[in-house]
């Protein structure tokens, strides 16, 4: 049987100062910057979509998101909110992640197996949103599972626009 999920891409935290996480992640785990898909500048972000596609509370709105990486192993997609009813991070004992993506040569049959495991998903599979991430066949989607841990389901099969301005590359299973 194929497998439909070959690994994990990337995982997503959310910080309360994009800056400072990012220098604490390349200055104690010698992380290094790819890319910036939203910066604190950007006015044309459309936050409503964004309360869709991440299931985010009402109100929310997404200020900084940027892609890390390690020297090897999966990326790092630091993202930094504000909103009401925004918690603590979760500790070590608590259940759950911001999200962990994984990645899919076929995402429609993954999110199919997904959901028969009892997991939900939150959208139709959609083109990689970012300008730096988008590409022929290029896709995203994201579900829940059934304790609340959120995961994004990617394949990305084209090359990224990224890539033509950095030697650095996303780590791909």
């Amino acid at each position: 049987m194929q497998q439909t999920v070959r690994g994990i891409d990337h995982i997503g935290i959310t910080v309360p100062d994009i800056e400072e996480a990012t220098q604490f992640l390349t200055q104690g785990l010698g992380a290094e910057l790819i890319y910036q898909s939203v910066s604190p500048e950007d006015k044309d972000l459309d936050n409503d979509a964004q309360q869709k596609t991440l299931g985010l509370v009402p109100g929310t709105v997404v200020k900084a998101v940027r892609m890390l990486k390690l020297a090897h192993g999966p990326g790092i997609e630091l993202f930094e909110m504000q909103g009401p009813s925004q918690r603590e991070a979760q500790r070590a004992n608590d259940f759950g992640l911001q999200h962990f993506a994984v990645y899919s040569d076929d995402i429609e049959r993954a999110l199919q197996r997904f959901r028969a495991a009892g997991g939900e998903v939150f959208t139709a599979p959609q083109p990689l949103s970012f300008a730096t991430e988008k590409g022929d066949g290029n896709l995203f989607c994201y579900g829940r599972t059934p304790w609340g841990s959120i995961v994004e389901f990617i394949s990305r099969p084209s090359p990224m626009p990224y890539e033509r301005e950095t030697p650095l590359r996303r780590w791909k299973p």
